[in-house]
């Protein structure tokens, strides 16, 4: 059994109280419920998670409450990179003694057109800083959000010159040939596309899963799609879950995703978002549910 995460990962969605504070006990409901339904792991505060709308100190006592309440340390990773070095620093260094299987990094983005030097002095910088610290570190790509991408040629120095450190990429970049592209520069790095609809054929693109926002909703298809590839069944699967995801993002996707799980838990708290995000409304919902039972979806609450 690999020491890494492999497989579906959901990209948690993190509830919140009334006040815009973390809804720690929520949270690790739905964590336990994708655990013991489909998912192989979870990527805690991350994009969906709204991370970058939550202090530094938000984002630890959330991982302080996942890991007080005892779920399975070595399935979950979380997102500890922001554009500072020494806040960076600080929630790795968190990550790493709370005992998370990995700490996904983007890359500094306040200051755009940073150059490959730039890049590999930050990380080189951030991993001399954790001196002994263990943690796994995976490289998180989404230029769309951040306007810095991890060029393949940082990704590859990265990798070959911290291989017992950096080990994988999470591509969300929506552009497959990337993923594999880092994969054909850099076997056995663990590269996560961030759709359900590369699981079918993860093992032939020599891919370790799928980290995605969707498999909040998805992830028993998408775990059948992951563990019957090449099967008539696991098509099936990853076409109903891509079908699904692709409902999801026609609108905000992380509102969409609360608001579906606002249905699935039977539980309007779960359609509250972080500001500068909008929460979708009560029409906007009863349609995404209508599209999303159409394409096979089950809206029977589940109680957690």
């Amino acid at each position: 059994m690999s020491k890494y995460i492999t497989g579906v990962v959901a990209a948690s969605a993190t509830p919140i109280h009334d006040d815009f504070t973390p809804d720690t006990v929520r949270l690790v409901k739905h964590l336990r419920y994708l655990l013991d339904h489909g998912c192989d792991g979870i990527n805690l505060l991350g994009t969906t998670g709204e991370a970058a709308s939550f202090s530094t100190e938000q984002r630890i006592k959330i991982m302080q409450a996942v890991k007080d309440a005892g779920l399975p340390m070595s399935r979950i990773m979380v997102g500890t990179g922001v554009s500072s070095l020494a806040e960076t620093l600080t929630l790795t260094t968190a990550a790493d003694q709370l005992g998370f299987n990995g700490a996904l990094i983007v890359p500094p983005f306040y200051y755009k057109g940073i150059d490959p030097a730039g890049l590999l002095s930050y990380v080189h910088q951030l991993i001399q800083l954790l001196g002994t610290a263990t943690i796994p570190i995976y490289l998180y790509h989404i230029p769309q959000n951040t306007g810095v991408p991890w060029p393949i040629e940082v990704v590859s120095k990265l990798a070959k010159q911290y291989s017992d450190k950096v080990v994988g990429i999470k591509d969300s970049a929506g552009d497959i040939a990337y993923s594999k592209a880092v994969v054909k520069e850099v076997p056995g790095f663990q590269v996560f596309p961030s759709s359900e609809a590369t699981l079918y054929e993860s093992s032939t693109n020599g891919f370790a899963g799928c980290i995605s926002a969707t498999t909040n909703l998805t992830a028993a298809d998408s775990q059948i799609a992951w563990s019957k590839q090449g099967t008539p069944r696991g098509e099936s699967s990853v076409q109903r879950a891509t079908e699904h995801r692709t409902i999801l993002a026609q609108e905000s996707l992380v509102a969409s995703v609360k608001a579906a799980l606002s249905v699935l838990y039977s539980d309007s708290g779960w359609m509250r978002t972080m500001p500068p995000m909008t929460p979708r409304n009560s029409d906007q919902t009863n349609k995404l549910t209508v599209d999303l039972v159409a394409a096979g979806w089950s809206a029977e609450p589940v109680q957690i």
